[in-house]
């Protein structure tokens, strides 16, 4: 399989070989994101320890978000639950049982997300684990049908189940929130480029995330840079944040998107190549009209997870054709609404 990105201009090196990869057992284990925190900045993108009580507002979503004493769970911590979600995704599209503990193998965990496997690896992975358990969100976002209004963790709990003869974690169990397992069950995710373990920035990261959220399957996303800032959740003044932003657009190596700067202080997001996600092909394309009018007839709701449960249903459905697609999800709609 060739990549879509080739080493250089700030990108890790991918340390593990398909060859390698593969070995981990998780061939069909695409990555996953959810879309609630692809949507919302809820990690920090300090690669210092950061104790700020994050506040965010936007439309009627209200998050805060409380740091434990180790600080706030980052955006390269987020690794660990992209790896839970697609663990999960991949056993539930195969039929098998899940829950809310899982249990995964250390070694396994650092080779996918293209992480180094030496000691220091594993007492980072060791310290991340007790960020995302530390970090508190209290939040009104939707995930499928619930609204969750009270606090929870990233993860409700972590323990190293066995250790190797020099103390290295070997296996581990990690309990996730009922919000982001509820998420998962909702299928309230999408696919992500495997080369997103490349990126060495936060702020690429989080850029990538906006990205593929937003644009999807259009062929490109335009946005304010003023609005790009409040939904990265980057502490950097405008002026610094518009120079990363060009930065990023000079070295042009984005999983999936090429950025560029338009008049009116816009960036265009515009699709490369499809994202591949085998069994979602051929799905219909809403116009971004019709998402509008859907967001101003149920208020509140994540419009993209409910689009992402229309696209499910549909092919639930057995894929019919669609005469008019746009029609078709403003129906979904409106009966997703009745039942709120």
């Amino acid at each position: 399989m060739s990549r879509s990105i080739t080493i250089g201009g700030g990108l890790l090196p991918d340390r593990h070989p398909q060859g390698d990869f593969f070995l981990c057992d998780i061939l069909d284990a695409i990555p996953k994101d959810d879309l609630a925190t692809m949507e919302h900045p809820v990690f920090s993108l300090s690669t210092r320890p950061d104790r700020r009580i994050l506040s965010y507002t936007h439309n009627d979503v209200a998050i805060e978000v409380t740091p434990s004493v180790k600080g706030l769970a980052t955006i390269h911590d987020k690794d660990i639950l992209i790896y839970c979600i697609s663990q999960l995704m991949a056993a539930v599209n195969e039929g098998r049982a899940v829950s809310r503990r899982i249990y995964l193998r250390a070694h396994d965990l650092l080779v996918a997300t293209n992480r180094e496997t030496s000691g220091d690896a594993y007492r980072r992975l060791k310290e991340a684990f007790e960020r995302l358990a530390g970090t508190r969100i209290t939040t009104n976002i939707t995930t499928g049908d619930q609204e969750v209004t009270t606090g929870f963790g990233l993860i409700e709990s972590w323990e190293i189940v066995r250790k190797s003869r020099g103390g290295r974690m070997v296996s581990v169990a990690v309990t996730l929130s009922d919000w982001l397992f509820q998420a998962v069950m909702n299928k309230s995710v999408l696919t992500l480029s495997r080369d997103y373990f490349r990126l060495r920035k936060p702020l690429e990261r989080r850029i990538y995330e906006l990205a593929r959220k937003h644009c999807g399957r259009q062929n490109s996303w335009r946005v304010s840079v003023d609005l790009l800032l409040k939904k990265s959740g980057s502490a950097s003044p405008r002026r610094v944040f518009r120079k990363m932003l060009r930065d990023m657009i000079e070295v042009d190596h984005l999983p999936d998107y090429h950025m560029e700067e338009e008049p009116g202080d816009k960036i265009r997001f515009t699709l490369r190549d499809a994202v591949i996600e085998t069994p979602q092909r051929n799905l219909p394309v809403l116009r971004t009209e019709t998402l509008e009018k859907a967001r101003a007839l149920v208020p509140g709701a994540d419009i993209y997870a409910l689009e992402a449960e229309w696209r499910d249903f549909w092919s639930m459905s057995g894929r019919p054709r669609l005469r008019n697609a746009d029609a078709a999800f403003m129906g979904f709609v409106k009966g997703s609404r009745e039942k709120l």
